[in-house]
C-alpha cells in the first residue's frame, strides 16, 4: 500500500495506518489522524509524542465537556478516540531506560478507555484476573445482561499492543456477532509491564490457563465454547498456550508465528547453532557492536530493540535478541495443538514473512490458512486499514468452526 504520509519512514506510516484502522470501530477519525500526522516531523520521536498528545488532550477535553452536559454517546465516542491517540503518543517512548513521559500518556489512555467503557450498554466491565501472586488487567464484554450461555473469545495483543486497543481489533466485532469477549494484558504487555514490572514469558500456557479458569467463573460464558485469539507476537504466544491448555474450543493466530528466534539469528553469521551460542554468550563484543550499528542506521531496529529490552526486562540489545530464541513452537510444540486453528497471513508482512506458513505446515489439528492481500487493503502485518474485512473473515471462520463442533 502506498504511504500516504511519511513517505520515507515506513515505521511512522505503519503506526499511522494502525490508528486509521481503528476508525472502523470508533477509535479514530480520519481527519484527526491526518491533521496530526501532517504536524509531525518525519522520523522525530519527540514530535510524534507532542502532536499525538496535543490531539489526545483536545479530544479528551471535548469528551469531558460532552459528559458534563449529559451527551453520553458523544462523550463515549470522544473518550474512545482519545484513548487510542494517547496510546499512539507513548508508542515510541519505551526503552532502557524509558522516557519518563510514557507512564503519564499510558495512564491517560487507560483512564479514557475506562470512561468510555462505562458508557456502553451493557457496560464494558474492567476485570482483574487472578495470576500467580497478583492480577492481570482486562475487560469483559457481554452481549447482554441475560446470562444466556454464549461462546466467548479470549483475546490478547502481542509485542506492543494494549488490551484497550483490542476494542477496535475484534472485541466489538465479537459482541456484534453474539460473542462474549475477554480482552486482557498478559506479562510483558502494557498494563502488567507499566504497573507491576512483569515481563514476557515464553511458557504462555501458564498465563492462559488462569485466564480460562477466570473466564469459566463469568456469567454467560459457555465453558464448552471458549476460543483464544492472539495478535502479532500473540501469534506465537497463543499457539504455545493452546499446545498445553486443551479446554480451548478454537485458536486464532493473527498473524501466525512459528519461531521468533529466526528474526534474531538471520543477521548473525554462521549456523543457527553458532548464532544461538553467540547470542547467549557471556561476552560477544563484535556482535554487540553490530547491534549498536544496526540501531544507529535503522530506525525500525532501534525502536524494536529498545522496546524489546523494556518488555523482556533485559539490559542489552544482544540479551533481547537472545530472549527471542525461547519463543518457538519448534520441537513438537505446534504438533501438540488439538483444537481447530486458524492461521492468518499478510501478503506484505514486513516483520515475519513466511512464518504463518511454517506454523500451518506443522499443525496436525484441524486447520485453515487465511491470506490477506494488498489488493484488498489488508496486506500489512495484522491487516491495519482493513479491520471490517479481517474481523468478518475471522469471525465467520469461528462461527462455522464452533457450529461444526456443537
Amino acid at each position: 500500500m502506498k504511504q500516504l504520509l511519511f513517505p520515507n519512514n515506513i515505521q511512522f506510516w505503519y503506526e499511522t495506518l494502525r490508528s486509521m484502522s481503528h476508525i472502523a470501530y470508533g477509535g479514530a477519525d480520519f481527519g484527526e489522524v491526518v491533521s496530526t500526522g501532517e504536524r509531525i516531523i518525519e522520523g522525530d520521536y519527540d514530535s510524534w509524542y507532542v502532536e499525538w498528545m496535543a490531539t489526545a488532550d483536545r479530544v479528551s477535553q471535548d469528551a469531558e465537556k460532552a459528559l458534563a452536559a449529559g451527551h453520553r454517546i458523544s462523550a463515549r465516542d470522544g473518550f474512545l478516540r482519545a484513548s487510542n491517540y494517547y496510546r499512539s503518543a507513548e508508542f515510541f517512548l519505551h526503552g532502557h531506560p524509558c522516557d519518563p513521559r510514557h507512564d503519564g500518556a499510558y495512564d491517560r489512555s487507560v483512564a479514557c478507555f475506562k470512561a468510555a467503557a462505562a458508557l456502553f450498554t451493557p457496560v464494558i466491565e474492567p476485570v482483574e484476573i487472578p495470576y500467580e501472586d497478583t492480577t492481570l488487567p482486562g475487560y469483559f464484554y457481554r452481549v447482554d445482561d441475560s446470562g444466556t450461555p454464549r461462546p466467548t473469545l479470549i483475546m490478547h495483543n502481542g509485542f506492543d499492543g494494549t488490551a484497550e486497543e483490542l476494542h477496535f481489533f475484534g472485541a466489538m466485532a465479537g459482541v456484534e456477532r453474539g460473542y462474549n469477549v475477554l480482552a486482557f494484558d498478559g506479562p510483558g504487555m502494557p498494563g502488567p509491564r507499566h504497573r507491576q514490572g512483569l515481563v514476557f514469558r515464553p511458557d504462555w500456557e501458564n498465563v492462559i490457563t488462569p485466564v480460562v479458569d477466570f473466564a469459566e467463573t463469568l456469567p454467560g460464558v459457555d465453558d464448552s465454547r471458549i476460543a483464544l485469539l492472539g495478535v502479532s507476537m500473540g501469534g506465537v504466544l497463543a499457539p504455545r498456550a493452546a499446545a498445553f491448555e486443551h479446554r480451548l474450543a478454537a485458536l486464532i493466530a493473527v498473524d501466525g508465528l512459528y519461531d521468533l528466534g529466526q528474526t534474531s539469528v538471520r543477521n548473525v553469521p554462521g549456523t543457527r547453532e553458532e548464532a544461538e551460542r553467540l547470542l547467549r554468550a557471556e561476552s560477544a563484543p563484535e556482535l554487540d557492536a553490530a547491534f549498536e550499528q544496526a540501531m544507529a542506521n535503522d530506525p525500525i531496529a532501534r525502536w524494536a530493540i529498545n522496546h524489546g529490552m523494556y518488555v523482556m526486562g533485559v539490559e542489552t540489545p544482544r540479551a533481547f535478541n537472545a530472549s527471542y530464541l525461547d519463543y518457538t513452537l519448534a520441537g513438537g510444540i505446534a504438533e501438540r495443538i488439538q483444537c481447530p486453528t486458524l492461521v492468518c497471513d499478510a501478503e506484505e508482512d514486513m516483520f515475519f514473512k513466511g512464518q504463518p506458513e511454517q506454523l500451518y505446515d506443522h499443525l496436525t489439528c484441524p486447520k485453515a490458512l487465511m491470506v490477506f492481500t494488498t489488493e484488498e487493503g489488508a496486506g500489512a502485518h495484522c491487516h491495519p486499514g482493513a479491520m471490517r474485512l479481517a474481523t468478518a473473515r475471522i469471525y465467520d471462520w469461528l462461527d462455522d468452526t464452533l457450529a461444526a463442533a456443537a
